[in-house]
């Protein structure tokens, strides 16, 4: 028996994203606000089995900061994270306003992470409709002990991305 493979030149696109890494105290007055808010919620959060308490507070465009912090379950996909804690938090407190910036930090006990963290694969794309939804890119800052992240876009974090227009019908 002969197994023959048939090897096609295929394209290749290359990926690139910026992410601006700098000290919490680079950050604008407003954003390091942001950071600390983030950081306050992990003391809102419920981790007794992963104990990995994540914070995080997101700006409106009307300058309403929302709030959420990660929430686990015994049953594992109960649980939701702080991110998405805090979009429908905002969508629920205040409907058809934009989120602006999100901040997000995370600890183990009473330490910072000291990289930053990023948001999970659900996060980014319940964040991704909200960027789709508003027509507007949501701000990152991922901080971190050592390090704060600061990305334009959760597209960047998602680049090929799949939104409502991917849908039959729309």
């Amino acid at each position: 028996m002969r197994i023959f493979i048939e090897i096609t030149i295929m394209e290749v696109i290359n990926i690139a994203i910026q992410v601006r890494r700098c000290s919490c105290e680079e950050l604008s007055e407003s954003e390091r606000s942001l950071v600390a808010l983030a950081k306050e919620q992990t003391r809102n959060s419920y981790a007794p089995y992963s104990h990995f308490h994540v914070g995080a507070a997101m700006l409106l465009a009307d300058g309403t900061i929302a709030c959420g912090a990660n929430q686990e379950n015994a049953s594992y996909p109960v649980g939701t994270c702080a991110e998405r804690a805090a979009l429908f938090a905002a969508g629920t407190s205040n409907p058809g306003v934009a989120p602006v910036a999100v901040a997000i930090a995370a600890r183990s006990g009473d330490a910072f992470t000291g990289s930053p963290i990023t948001p999970c694969g659900m996060c980014r794309q319940a964040l991704l409709e909200a960027e789709h939804r508003f027509s507007r890119p949501i701000r990152l800052l991922l901080y971190g002990h050592d390090a704060t992240y600061v990305v334009s876009s959760v597209r960047d974090l998602l680049p090929l991305t799949f939104d409502g227009s991917d849908l039959p019908g729309n």
